[in-house]
């Protein structure tokens, strides 16, 4: 025997596997539209063949009704074994063996045609969206490059630590969140931030991981652990919002349960009442009893919510909003009013020194090396000021004892054997503060600066001011949202004349300030008594518990705090705020689409019921109307798709 070059090559069974793999996947993701696809074809075949042979076209009838209508049929015996429950799976797999045993072949083949293709469809919609929001997960790089003593060492990603210092080439994507050691480039934040346009980094920027760097090489030091990443927090939202069901799905969905029972209720009713009361043949009983069954499954009515929401979220998704589930979506689009924080959200958070007096016998440098020394050891972003223009000044600190910091007021501490408090002039007594002191407070308080004042033993020793710059959207953000009928307030721990500058600044009129967490709840709830369904937007710890009030939790997501993140409902991945008037915008055409939906199915039911009633119509033409709306409000929903 002669064999082949080709045959005595060993088989590559990777290759293979891959082949597998490959079929799987397609499959898995078409075979629903595959398997409609097949059933249109051979119930054309069937047609075809009944001319001819007509106990041929029964066979390749009922290969249609077993390709069709297999997913169907399982997810409806599944739920009726494991939940006790009806489906509209069963009742239409149910219409169309009951077409067929009366003899309609192909109205009953047709019916499963229609609904295995919209169910195709609606699987498509569904794994669309999925697809779209955790596209991200497939970005996420597995290995490290760790540079130590001048080499390279390649690690999982899991096994990087707090401090390590990776390389990052030209064209791999960031292994963890971090700063910039040395080096610059062009790095593509789209996976994390929305940006479409590449971001410039340098030496002391921030980079997070899942991002794509550009054409030069980065050594970045890495600040957060690989499951605490920005980037991880992002996963487990998608998965969130994968699971997360809206009120009015909810509602559907136990509605379907009760309507399905009473379908089945008038269509057994349907077979047995009408040969005795009006004298009706078993066989004209028996069809319409079927085309009953047919029209009045819900089927559009349960396609009229999810195909739509998860639409939507995925279009977000793609703009850098992401939503936790559609229940939030739901409830964004009834917001009336909006709660902003200060710092860190309508401003960037990041305050820096402008003025700096004192009024002991310390001169200003010895001073703030004081102060910076005691606010060394506190995250605020007013400390991170102090300390960063202790350490631009190249002033050496110590490490203060007895440390304690008193949210929403400043902090104490001892240092060289002398206590210290710094904070805002509400930390103190004010009867133990010079006019004079007072008065310089007024002054720079007025042009919207933040004043801390730093006191010891011997009384008030000198003030520190700052001021943080405005977000440029935030001025353009609230007159939209204005436009949109929002009711716009800000909530600040800072002074009220602080507050009220950055609020003239940013057109917004009604302003609470001096809070501390807990009043920020409060006035939450406060806001929700009176408009009813209140937003939050934040971006740090003392936001949590109001974010966790508020209808709808709105965190920053590049500058927000795990608590933020954790704790709301919307994420700003790129911090632009005129993301929340699209989100509500989105919000409210969603829902107009849904009703759209609603109305559409509930009118075709109560349409071909009536039909059917009254005057009788054609199975097939039950078929193409039940099956058709539910193909149609699954196309309006799929609009949300689009930008």
């Amino acid at each position: 025997m002669v064999h082949s070059a080709d045959a005595a090559q060993p088989i590559d069974k990777s290759e293979v596997k891959m082949k597998k793999g490959t079929i799987a996947s397609v499959l898995s993701r078409y075979g629903e539209a595959i398997a409609a696809l097949a059933s249109g074809v051979l119930i054309a075949a069937a047609w075809v063949a009944g001319h001819s042979s007509p106990t041929f076209s029964i066979w390749l009838y009922c290969f249609a009704f077993l390709i069709g209508g297999f997913v169907k049929a399982k997810e409806g015996w599944l739920t009726l074994v494991r939940e006790k429950d009806l489906d509209v799976n069963l009742l239409m797999i149910v219409a169309a063996i009951g077409a067929a045993s009366i003899g309609y072949w192909t109205e009953g083949a047709v019916l499963i045609f229609i609904f295995s293709l919209s169910g195709a469809l609606e699987t498509f919609t569904m794994e669309k969206s999925s697809r779209d929001i955790s596209s991200l997960m497939d970005l996420k790089p597995e290995t490290a490059i760790v540079w130590e003593e001048g080499a390279e060492k390649r690690v999982p990603v899991e096994q990087l630590r707090i401090g390590d210092l990776v390389l990052v080439k030209p064209g791999e994507r960031l292994p963890a969140d971090g700063i910039v050691q040395e080096g610059s480039s062009a790095v593509n934040q789209a996976s994390i931030t929305g940006e479409s346009i590449p971001v410039d980094k340098a030496a002391g920027d921030e980079v997070f991981a899942g991002t794509l760097n550009g054409q030069g090489a980065l050594f970045v030091q890495v600040t957060k652990s690989s499951e605490s990443t920005l980037f991880s927090k992002i996963i487990r939202l998608v998965q969130e919002a994968q699971s997360e069901m809206p009120k009015s799905q909810r509602f559907i969905e136990r509605f379907e349960r009760i309507y399905a029972r009473a379908i089945i209720l008038v269509t057994l009713l349907l077979i047995a009442l009408p040969p005795f009361l009006f004298g009706w043949s078993w066989n004209d009983t028996l069809y319409r009893a079927m085309v009953f069954l047919v029209v009045a499954s819900p089927c559009a009515l349960v396609a009229s919510i999810m195909p739509a929401m998860l639409s939507a979220i995925s279009n977000s998704a793609r703009k850098g909003l992401l939503f936790k589930g559609g229940a939030h979506l739901e409830r964004v689009s009834h917001i009336r009013a909006i709660a902003f924080d200060k710092t860190g959200t309508l401003t960037y958070g990041k305050p820096s020194v402008t003025d700096f007096l004192t009024y002991q016998a310390w001169s200003e440098e010895e001073l703030l090396r004081i102060a910076a020394s005691v606010e060394s050891l506190s995250t605020h972003p007013i400390a991170q000021a102090i300390v960063g223009k202790a350490e631009e000044m190249s002033l050496e600190l110590e490490r203060p004892s007895d440390f304690q910091a008193l949210a929403g007021w400043g902090v104490q501490a001892r240092l060289a054997g002398e206590f210290w408090k710094i904070g805002k002039p509400g930390f103190f007594e004010e009867a133990g503060i010079d006019e004079r002191i007072l008065s310089d407070v007024r002054k720079l308080e007025q042009e919207g600066k933040t004043v801390v004042l730093i006191q010891n033993d011997a009384g008030t020793a000198g003030m520190i001011a700052l001021q943080d710059a405005i977000r440029p959207q935030a001025r353009e953000t609230i007159a939209k949202l204005k436009e949109l009928g929002v009711q716009v307030v800000m909530l600040t721990g800072d002074q009220r004349l602080t507050a009220e500058a950055i609020a003239k600044e940013a057109g917004i009129d009604q302003v609470y300030a001096g809070l501390l967490p807990e009043d920020k709840l409060n006035i939450v709830k406060t806001l929700k008594e009176k408009y009813t369904h209140v937003a939050m937007v934040g971006d740090g710890i003392n936001d949590a518990p109001a974010l966790a009030a508020a209808s709808v939790g709105i965190a920053m997501g590049a500058a927000g705090s795990d608590a933020a993140l954790e704790t709301a409902d919307l994420v700003l991945m790129n911090d632009d705020l005129d993301k929340i008037k699209e989100a509500i915008v989105l919000g409210r055409r969603t829902t107009r689409i849904i009703k759209q939906n609603i109305a559409f199915a509930v009118t075709v039911i109560a349409f071909l019921i009536a039909a059917n009633f009254f005057k009788g119509i054609p199975l097939p033409l039950g078929v193409v109307g039940h099956e058709g709306s539910t193909i149609l409000v699954i196309l309006n929903g799929l609009r949300l798709l689009r930008s």
